[in-house]
């Protein structure tokens, strides 16, 4: 009993993960404020080059930004209308850029 339920852990921290996982396709459509600052591919205009930084960076990055931990008025406020999926894939578009 206690095999059949490790298995089943397993699997359900699998399937976790692959839920939290960042979609690059749809990061880059919900990129389009993003550009302002960071360019239209993550090159950094205004602001940091975001372009082929980790993809767990930059999402603890924004998370920071979001929760305040991390201080710009600008990132709080565009980073509040986001949700954590959001997020993920926006990191995950950015970590796929050259």
């Amino acid at each position: 009993m206690k095999h059949v339920l490790w298995i089943a852990g397993i699997l359900f921290a699998a399937v976790g993960v692959a839920q939290a996982a960042g979609d690059a396709a749809a990061g880059k459509t919900k990129s389009g404020e993003c550009t302002e600052c960071h360019g239209a591919k993550g090159e950094g205009t205004e602001g940091p080059k975001l372009a082929g930084k980790s993809e767990a960076g930059l999402l603890q990055a924004m998370r920071d930004y979001k929760s305040g931990k991390r201080e710009d008025a600008t990132m709080k406020a565009l980073m509040s209308k986001l949700s954590d999926q959001d997020m993920a894939n926006l990191a995950a578009y950015y970590a796929s850029l050259k």
